[in-house]
C-alpha cells in the first residue's frame, strides 16, 4: 500500500463530539448530561434551556456532525483511504459508549480519535480523553475487548482549518456596505473559559499563573494573527483585529476570559469603528454558542448600537477540513510506524503534540484519561 494511503496501525477513525438535542424533550435531559455532579436544579436548566427552545429545541449540532461524517468519508473514498469512519459524542446519542461497543463488534482494535475542538483545554481536550477512559472502562467491565485509541493532535494551525476560515473573513467583508468596509475591525471570537483554567492549558512549559492564558489564549492569538495577515495580503487592508470571548457561563464570582463581544461590540462603536466581522475561529461548526451568542445576541446588540456586522463562516464540512483530517490521520499512522512525516501547521507556533504528556491542561479533580502519556489503561483504572 502506498505510504499517503497507509492507515496503519488504525484500522478505523472516531468523530467524537459534545453532541446536542434534537428536540424539546431532550433539552433538559441533555442539560442534565452536560452539567452532571454539578448540583444544578432541574429548573435553573430549563432557564438555560431557553436558548435551545428558541430554536425548536435542536442543536444544529448534530446535523452537522452528520455532515462532516459524510465529507470524511467522501474524501477518504476519493483519495483511496480503505477506513470506516464512526461518530459518537459526550453528551448525547450517539454517545462514545455506544458507538465504542459498535466498533468493538465490528472488530476494530486500534482506533484513531478526531474530536471537534481544535485548541489546548480542559473541556477542549483532556475532558475528552476522560469520557474515552470511562467508556473504555465500561466495555472491559462488559467483558468485550478494549481497544486502543489515540487521540489525532490538535489542528487549530493546520492549513486546511485555517484556510477555509480565512475565506470566509473575506466573504464578510465583501458583504459590508463599500463605505465601510475598509475601515471594518476583526473580533475573532472563541468560548470563554475561566482564567484558571486557561492558565493551566497545554503542556506544563506553557502554564501561566497571570491570567496570559495559557496554551489556550496563545493558539487563538497565533491563529487570528495568521488570519489577520492574510486577510491583509488578500485586500490590501490592514484591518485592525482583537481575540475576543462568549458563550461565558458559570457563577459570577469566579474570572473568565474576558471581553465578551457584546462588550466589545460596545466598546469599538464608541471609539468610532464603522463595522465589525465577528470570526468565531474556536468552533469548527455552526452550533448553538455560534447561532445564539453570535448570530442572536451578538447581532442584537450590533442592532441595537446601529453598528453594521457581519459573521464569516465556521469551517464545518468544508473539503479542506476533511483533507486536513485525512491528513493528520495519515501522519500520526505513519508516526506510529516509525517514519517522520510532515506535519503541517501555520502561525508561530508549529505543529501540536501526538501524546498529551503528563500535566497536560490538568483535571478539576484526579481522573484518569485515556490516550495521552498517563495512561495506565482500562485494567489499572476505573472511571470515577
Amino acid at each position: 500500500m502506498p505510504e499517503q494511503r497507509d492507515p496503519r496501525p488504525y484500522d478505523a477513525l472516531l468523530l467524537l463530539s459534545f453532541g446536542g438535542p434534537e428536540g424539546p424533550d431532550d433539552v433538559v435531559p441533555f442539560l442534565e448530561n452536560v452539567t452532571r455532579g454539578r448540583g444544578i436544579p432541574r429548573e435553573r436548566l430549563k432557564e438555560v434551556g431557553q436558548h435551545y427552545f428558541l430554536f425548536g429545541g435542536v442543536s444544529p449540532i448534530n446535523a452537522q456532525n452528520r455532515e462532516l461524517l459524510d465529507a470524511l468519508r467522501k474524501d477518504f473514498a476519493e483519495n483511496g483511504l480503505e477506513l470506516p469512519v464512526y461518530w459518537g459524542n459526550r453528551n448525547w446519542a450517539p454517545y462514545l459508549t455506544d458507538t465504542l461497543r459498535q466498533m468493538v463488534g465490528d472488530g476494530h482494535r486500534r482506533i484513531a480519535v478526531l474530536a471537534t475542538s481544535a485548541y489546548a483545554s480542559y473541556s477542549g481536550c483532556r475532558q475528552y480523553r476522560e469520557n474515552l477512559a470511562d467508556a473504555l472502562a465500561a466495555l472491559q467491565a462488559e467483558g468485550l475487548p478494549v481497544p486502543q485509541v489515540d487521540k489525532l493532535r490538535h489542528y487549530f494551525n493546520h492549513p486546511g482549518f485555517v484556510r477555509p476560515m480565512v475565506d470566509g473573513v473575506l466573504a464578510s467583508l465583501a458583504a459590508l456596505p463599500d463605505d465601510v468596509r475598509d475601515g471594518a475591525h476583526l473580533a475573532f471570537t472563541t468560548h470563554s473559559i475561566p482564567t484558571a483554567a486557561a492558565d493551566t492549558s497545554g503542556t506544563p512549559d506553557d502554564h501561566t499563573e497571570d491570567g496570559a492564558g495559557g496554551a489556550y489564549v496563545a493558539q487563538h492569538l497565533d491563529v487570528a494573527r495568521v488570519i489577520a495577515d492574510a486577510v491583509r495580503a488578500e485586500t490590501g487592508v490592514d484591518h485592525p483585529w482583537q481575540l475576543v470571548y462568549q458563550s461565558r457561563s458559570g457563577a459570577p464570582h469566579i474570572p473568565w476570559l474576558e471581553p465578551d463581544i457584546c462588550d466589545h461590540l460596545e466598546e469599538r462603536h464608541a471609539a468610532g469603528v464603522p463595522a465589525v466581522v465577528m470570526a468565531p475561529i474556536g468552533f469548527v461548526s455552526d452550533h448553538m454558542e455560534v447561532k445564539y451568542d453570535l448570530d442572536t445576541e451578538a447581532t442584537a446588540k450590533a442592532a441595537e448600537l446601529g453598528l453594521p456586522v457581519a459573521r464569516s463562516a465556521t469551517v464545518g464540512a468544508d473539503p479542506r477540513f476533511a483533507a486536513a483530517v485525512r491528513e493528520l490521520l495519515l501522519e500520526r499512522a505513519a508516526t506510529e510506524r516509525g517514519r517522520t512525516p510532515e506535519r503541517c501547521a501555520l502561525g508561530a507556533l508549529g505543529p501540536s503534540h501526538d501524546l498529551c504528556p503528563v500535566g497536560c491542561c490538568p483535571a478539576r479533580a484526579p481522573r484518569p484519561a485515556a490516550a495521552g502519556a498517563d495512561w495506565p489503561g482500562p485494567v489499572a483504572q476505573a472511571p470515577a
